[in-house]
């Protein structure tokens, strides 16, 4: 075999190996950031857990659909898309779970997200997300606007909130001065940043990140899960 046929068969090998390796390490990057369809342990190796135990969830366990929502009590596209969400869970009545994660990103967040956990612990979580988000604007940062002296403080509005519940208000204010709650909601947001939710809401349908933000994206993918 003549030497210039020795040297393209030689680099061919090399085009091809290189190609194979590359291909091998493409498929193994993608196995390890992949979410099972139900269960973010199962199989796989997450980035981190889509949900935990401690979790709020809301529907049947055995539901075909698992909805994971990361948001932030302060975020105004989450108070905004909360009745359209209500309607989805109610259009998807049996087939659907919500879970419930935070992703704190405003100043008065982790407050408000305290105040959640102490009205779950009460049995009014989901009554007392309803009411934080109908009401943001009396407790939410107003952006852009200096302080005003003569209104009440987040803590007063928060214990006004809780006699509306019906929530112990002394137990509630404990909760935030202790800052009881602030790992469990810190891991939330360490786990949504992981999974890679840069925003909120971020939700995830079976494992699967919703890629764009609105109702008729997420009903394309609960559908698709559907039909599976």
């Amino acid at each position: 075999m003549k030497k210039p046929l020795l040297i393209l068969v030689a680099i061919a090998l090399v085009v091809i190996v290189a190609a194979y390796v590359g291909s091998r390490y493409y498929y193994t990057s993608v196995e390890k950031v992949r979410i099972p369809a139900n269960d973010a342990n199962a199989g796989a190796t997450p980035a981190a857990p889509l949900v935990r135990p401690e979790n709020w969830k809301l529907g049947p366990a055995d539901a075909k659909i698992t909805l994971v929502e990361f948001f932030d009590p302060e975020c105004e596209s989450c108070a905004e898309f909360h009745p359209i969400l209500k309607k989805i869970l109610k259009d998807y009545e049996g087939k659907i779970r919500l879970v419930s994660r935070y992703m704190p990103l405003h100043p008065n967040s982790m407050t408000a997200a305290t105040f959640l956990e102490v009205a779950g612990e009460q049995g009014k979580y989901w009554q007392a997300q309803e009411m934080l988000f109908e009401k943001q604007a009396e407790w939410g940062t107003k952006h852009g606007a200096p302080p005003d002296a003569t209104e009440p403080s987040i803590n007063q509005i928060f214990d006004k909130y809780a006699k509306e519940l019906g929530i112990d208000v002394n137990a509630a204010r404990q909760a935030v001065n202790e800052r009881r709650f602030d790992a469990k909601i810190q891991q939330d947001k360490k786990d949504g940043q992981d999974l890679g939710a840069r925003r909120t809401p971020t939700f995830f349908v079976n494992g699967r990140m919703s890629a764009r933000f609105g109702e008729a994206p997420l009903r394309a993918l609960i559908d698709e899960e559907l039909q599976k």
